[in-house]
């Protein structure tokens, strides 16, 4: 069973231009893994990056959020309570907003599964192959 990418060259060739070619397609190979490895770890590299901007950006506007918003809910409220009271209300709300933006970063990071996948089945492929060239 011969393999369309590894074509068997003229069984007529001399020993030193068989190991020449073996020689020069395994280098081919081994450097067409590596290409495909590190487009693979670089596209990963720039979906964590965008990622971590997210979070950057999420946690900025958050804090200016945060701080404006509840000492405006908190003098609201204390217009009906204590101000003590309505002013832990207010953390209250936002501690449980916090926890709803961490856990969906988390599930989002979770959700990534990054490495040179598409690398390592080439590889599997060419060992099988290799394999049936040899028995």
């Amino acid at each position: 069973m011969t393999d369309e990418r590894y074509p068997i060259e003229q069984p007529d060739k001399s020993l030193g231009d068989l190991v020449g070619d073996l020689t020069t397609e395994f280098s081919n190979l081994v450097q067409s893994h590596i290409q495909l490895a590190k487009a693979e770890i670089t596209e990963d590299a720039r979906e964590a990056g965008r990622a971590g901007a997210m979070f950057g950006v999420a946690a900025v506007a958050g804090l200016l959020a945060l701080i404006m918003l509840s000492f405006a809910a908190a003098w609201a409220l204390a217009e009906t309570m204590a101000a003590g009271w309505a002013f832990l209300i207010v953390g209250v709300v936002w501690a449980v907003v916090v926890a709803v933006f961490a856990s969906t970063g988390k599930k989002l990071l979770a959700q990534m599964n990054p490495g040179p996948h598409e690398t390592i089945e080439e590889v599997r492929k060419d060992k099988q192959w290799l394999k049936t060239q040899t028995n």
